[in-house]
């Protein structure tokens, strides 16, 4: 029924902030293995530096690493100062190493948080924060040179295409979410439309019934008017009934689809009658799917009696929508309907002892068509994996007075 999302791969399990102090914590250790010879070396990769034999060196490595980890609690709160934070680190730790440029290794935190701001943050923010990030490599590259120092220009022009790069990545990966959403809430109207548009055409063939059924009273008491008053009286009071329960359903379901604005396209072709369906059909739905393989229980609670057409008709559809998702989904061999005939409601209940998962749009209806008909009915709806296994729907329909 309701999909059980799978889990998440650990890149998005891990947050963002955790992510930049990982990566600040390893760029530091490859930084520290570099003076060391490691195995198949002559030598080591770099002379020790500062922060590994002074009392000031080590000093500046905890104070930039507290920085660093401080712009990675900030970065989703805070984009901006985070980012700043781990610019301000990487610049910090390199004035120990005498190098002419911001390494790459160092520089790698303020990449990885920059990639982050622009894949969530908005295009304002994160251009604002490429601008920072460059900039800062611009200006460090420019008060060496007007100091009269070394500069390393090729490896910071290496420094500024990769942080480019993942700000590239960063931002592909928000306009792929905004897409993907845009999407999702085009599909979401559409088939909240689509439903309601079905609701509209079910509700025309239980209204053209109820008409029919009127007019074969209203005739047969124009019939026996004058030979048996009683008998004509009796079909008139049924007319009335009939009449009222209709205008009900009516004034009921027009009011919640006023808010459809979108009609069936001009030329396409009118859907035939569909015989009335009610909760009297679930007997042969409860046989058709047992047939079927998946047995079917089905429970009644309280006074069975004539219910509204409409709310009779929304009922059975979320019993046989429920019915189809657990053959569909559930992969379970048994199902239980329960309908409780209350004082002032109609309850439903369909639960099974499956996997617990499904889709609510495979059928075109789904959880979401099931929440469209009970919300156009003012009722209640969950639908949700249960603790002990398997997926439990539920539904309560208010009852007009006249059905009570």
């Amino acid at each position: 029924m309701s999909a059980i999302p799978p889990p998440q791969p650990l890149v998005k399990r891990v947050p963002p902030g955790a992510w930049t102090a990982i990566v600040w914590c390893a760029s530091t250790l490859l930084t520290l293995l570099t003076t060391v010879r490691l195995p198949g070396e002559s030598e080591p990769g770099q002379l020790p530096a500062a922060q590994l034999y002074r009392w000031d060196g080590l000093t500046v490595l905890v104070l930039s690493t507290a920085l660093a980890l401080r712009g990675s609690r900030l970065l989703q709160r805070s984009p901006l100062s985070a980012l700043v934070l781990t610019v301000v680190a990487a610049i910090f730790e390199t004035s120990t190493f005498g190098t002419g440029e911001l390494p790459m290794a160092q520089y790698l935190t303020t990449v990885v948080a920059l990639y982050f701001i622009a894949a969530a943050q908005p295009r304002r923010i994160a251009l604002t924060a490429l601008a920072v990030a460059v900039g800062t490599l611009a200006a460090y590259l420019s008060v060496r040179l007007l100091r009269g120092w070394s500069v390393g220009l090729s490896a910071e022009l290496a420094v500024a295409l990769v942080t480019v790069i993942a700000w590239l990545l960063g931002h592909s990966a928000h306009q792929a979410r905004v897409h993907a959403e845009r999407i999702g809430a085009q599909h979401a109207a559409q088939a909240v439309t689509a439903e309601r548009l079905r609701i509209a055409r079910e509700m025309h063939d239980t209204v053209a019934h109820s008409i029919g059924i009127i007019a074969l009273q209203a005739g047969a008491a124009s019939r026996v008017a004058t030979t048996r008053p009683e008998a004509a009286l009796a079909a008139m009071r049924a007319v009335e009934n009939e009449g009222r329960e209709t205008l009900a359903g009516l004034r009921r379901m027009l009011v919640a689809l006023r808010a459809a604005d979108e009609g069936q396209p001009p030329d396409a072709a009118p859907a035939a009658p569909a015989a009335p369906v009610g909760l009297e059909d679930v007997d042969r739905l409860a046989a058709t799917t047992t047939a079927a393989g998946v047995r079917v229980e089905v429970r009644r609670l309280g006074e069975r009696r004539q219910l509204p057409p409409d709310i009779d008709l929304s009922a059975f559809r979320i019993v046989q929508e429920s019915v189809t998702n657990v053959v569909r989904h559930a992969g379970t061999r048994q199902c239980h309907v329960t309908l409780h005939y209350g004082d002032d409601a109609l309850a439903l209940e369909i639960t099974d002892e499956g996997r617990g998962r499904g889709t609510g749009t495979d059928t075109g209806f789904g959880l979401a068509g099931m929440r469209e008909r009970v919300a156009l009915l003012h009722g209640e709806f969950t639908a949700a994996p249960r603790p002990e296994g398997g997926f439990r729907v539920a539904a309560r329909l208010p009852l007009p007075a006249a059905a009570r």
